[in-house]
């Protein structure tokens, strides 16, 4: 009878305790909320420095991103660069921000390719002559003069989203459609043939501030990143 009550009282036991190592959070959780709080943390304090801020939807993806690839050694340079496509193009929606002193030093306009939309890019491919925008992240590469001048190459780091950005001359560069003048009589920017073009009076600053592995991010809303899934 004595051994029946201890099986019973064990048993018992055991439907209580069974059920608490369910509820357990698994250590990727753990890293998971920890990189969140991380990003909000950041963003929360990133100096504005006057200008605009990027929306935190596609600073957080920037940032994990960044993150992730710097400590994989893709980049030697402390720049994060965010354009976001969810925009439209009359608004300024590249940034660039030091990651050193949580500033951005640059915001403005950038055009997306002629076949991923008119005002709003909403269609992108890794194709090439495809003369769409590429998303996803990049490390910046070396400089040339190139047929738009001083330009900039770009290394994709996504396999089948971005990495035949090189072979498809996706570079960044100046060109006299990203422009306020532009805007006013087109109501939009001009497109390029997929490169993330630049006004002309900024390109010769930005190329040089974020040239030779820096962090390069094209984010889109429809299309989150699978690095970090």
């Amino acid at each position: 009878m004595k051994l029946l009550t201890f099986l019973g009282l064990t048993l018992l036991g055991l439907f209580f305790i069974v059920p608490n190592f369910k509820k357990e959070i698994h250590p990727k959780k753990i890293v998971m909320a920890s990189s969140s709080k991380k990003v909000v943390t950041v963003y929360n304090t990133l100096n504005a420095n006057h200008f605009q801020l990027p929306n935190m939807e596609s600073f957080s993806e920037a940032l994990k991103g960044f993150y992730s690839f710097k400590d994989k050694g893709f980049f030697q340079k402390d720049f994060l660069t965010i354009i976001d496509f969810s925009l439209s193009s009359r608004v300024k929606r590249l940034w660039i921000i030091d990651m050193v002193q949580n500033k951005i030093i640059l915001n403005t306009l950038v055009a997306h390719g002629k076949n991923s939309g008119e005002d709003y890019a909403n269609q992108f491919s890794n194709t090439n002559e495809s003369n769409k925008s590429s998303l996803g992240f990049y490390a910046t590469g070396e400089v040339y003069q190139g047929k738009h001048g001083l330009s900039l190459k770009l290394d994709g780091l996504e396999k089948g989203v971005n990495d035949n950005a090189r072979e498809r001359a996706i570079v960044i560069h100046g060109a006299d459609y990203v422009s306020d003048n532009f805007l006013k009589n087109h109501s939009r920017l001009g497109k390029s043939h997929g490169c993330p073009a630049v006004p002309n009076e900024l390109s010769k600053k930005i190329i040089e501030l974020i040239k030779n592995k820096s962090c390069l991010f094209i984010y889109h809303s429809s299309q989150s990143t699978k690095l970090l899934s």
